[in-house]
């Protein structure tokens, strides 16, 4: 196979089918969303099968128990994928939509339309979910898409898809709209990445490494996060039952999660107060604690943190915890450590709310809740596609807005300019 020209093909029909699913009504939309996931259902064995084969070949390979994990499909997790189109299904569609429509003095009117952003490029690793999600919020925001996976689910990929085309055929729209790539050959995501011609965003989805490597040789606008390094400031004047709860909530709900507290910081004045219960209700769990020296003399007996320990994802039942002096050096730490994901403070202060939300610099600022919140679910966006820790185009979870873009729209009656 020649990647680069049967690349050069698949962008082309990307592009082709765009420019029809920008004007697709939202009732030929949802029908696809609903009869892929009667497809999913009633293939169900199809799609196992071809998982299966995956499963043994990622075992000779010797992939870890994660990743097998994420690797596995079972008949509940694909009624999940299918529930899941039936639910992007329902939501709104922001296509078409527009807002902050005035007159002008000139007599003009001037708006903004919501518009598709047009071919999105998605890499990912391991989940074969992804492939029905990914297609099916691209989808539903008018868009067309071109999906490469992880080689280690080709096969599950690859059934998916063909559903997913059978679908848009026999709702009457292009099966180009999603295309899977059908070669493992890393050249593949070499040129997806740099076909500007064609593609008008990439979106890694998967390792830090990924991530990175995307980054840094693409040739496309990139939406991405590159990790998680989430914060807890337990203030001075939080309610201690709340601070209990809120810290341990956002540590131990899950671990491998980009959303998970990685480092609490403890204003002095109640540092003793509430380190001393967590420390036991942590510890209970199995939460390996690392400390600044201030910390050790509350807690005896843990580890004492590095200055790497406060640049660390660890996606691990391990926190880092530091005692600072007020809301100033927390805010300083935060500044100097966080990855742009999402912190939360802990205070019946509002002027200090006040002051955190509007200084602290991530894409997700709270207030007294847990950092396990920041998911387009529960935002209310529906799903999501990620959480983008970039400041241009969407930041935070990327629902199905994050996938569209606006232009400016202008009605006039005859209007020339004087």
């Amino acid at each position: 196979m020649n990647i680069k020209q049967y690349m050069q093909d698949v962008g082309e029909r990307a592009r082709g089918a765009a420019r029809i699913m920008a004007r697709a009504e939202r009732s030929m939309k949802d029908e696809v969303l609903e009869r892929v996931a009667t497809l999913l259902e009633e293939k169900m064995a199809v799609i196992l099968a071809a998982n299966s084969e995956d499963m043994g070949a990622g075992k000779e390979r010797g992939l870890d128990a994660a990743l097998l994990d994420r690797l596995e499909l079972n008949q509940e997790r694909v009624i999940a994928m299918a529930d899941g189109l039936r639910q992007i299904a329902t939501l709104p569609d922001p296509i078409g939509e527009i807002s902050d429509l005035n007159f002008q003095p000139s007599g003009i009117q001037v708006g903004k339309m919501r518009v598709p952003l047009g071919v999105i490029g998605i890499i990912y690793e391991s989940r074969p979910n992804v492939t029905a999600d990914a297609a099916a919020l691209c989808l539903k925001s008018g868009n067309a898409a071109i999906l490469r996976g992880g080689s280690e689910a080709f096969h599950s990929n690859q059934a998916i898809a063909k559903l997913i085309q059978q679908g848009l055929e026999e709702a009457g729209l292009p099966e180009d709209a999603v295309q899977v790539i059908e070669t493992a050959d890393r050249e593949a995501v070499g040129e997806l990445i740099t076909m500007n011609k064609f593609v008008d965003v990439i979106i890694p989805r998967g390792g830090k490494g990924l991530i990175e490597r995307i980054s840094e040789s693409a040739r496309i606008p990139v939406i991405k996060h590159l990790n998680g390094i989430c914060h807890v400031y337990i203030d001075d004047q939080a309610d201690q039952e709340k601070a209990l709860d809120i810290a341990f909530n956002a540590k131990t709900h899950r671990y491998g999660v980009c959303n998970a507290m990685e480092t609490l910081l403890v204003a002095e004045n109640i540092a003793e107060r509430v380190l001393t219960p967590l420390a036991v209700r942590y510890q209970s769990e199995g939460v390996e604690l690392r400390g600044c020296a201030a910390t050790q003399k509350i807690i005896s007996g843990i580890i004492a943190a590095t200055d790497e320990d406060w640049d660390e994802e660890y996606l691990a039942p391990i926190l880092s915890i530091r005692i600072v002096a007020d809301i100033d050096e927390a805010m300083d730490h935060i500044h100097n450590h966080s990855s742009g994901h999402t912190e939360s403070i802990v205070t019946e202060s509002y002027s200090r709310a006040r002051r955190f939300i509007a200084e602290v610099d991530s894409s997700s600022v709270m207030v007294n809740t847990s950092t396990r919140f920041a998911d387009g679910f529960e935002y209310g966006l529906g799903a999501e596609i990620g959480i983008s820790t970039d400041k241009i185009h969407v930041r935070g979870p990327v629902g199905l807005e994050g996938l569209t873009s606006q232009k400016f729209v202008v009605f006039g009656d005859g209007h020339i300019r004087q």
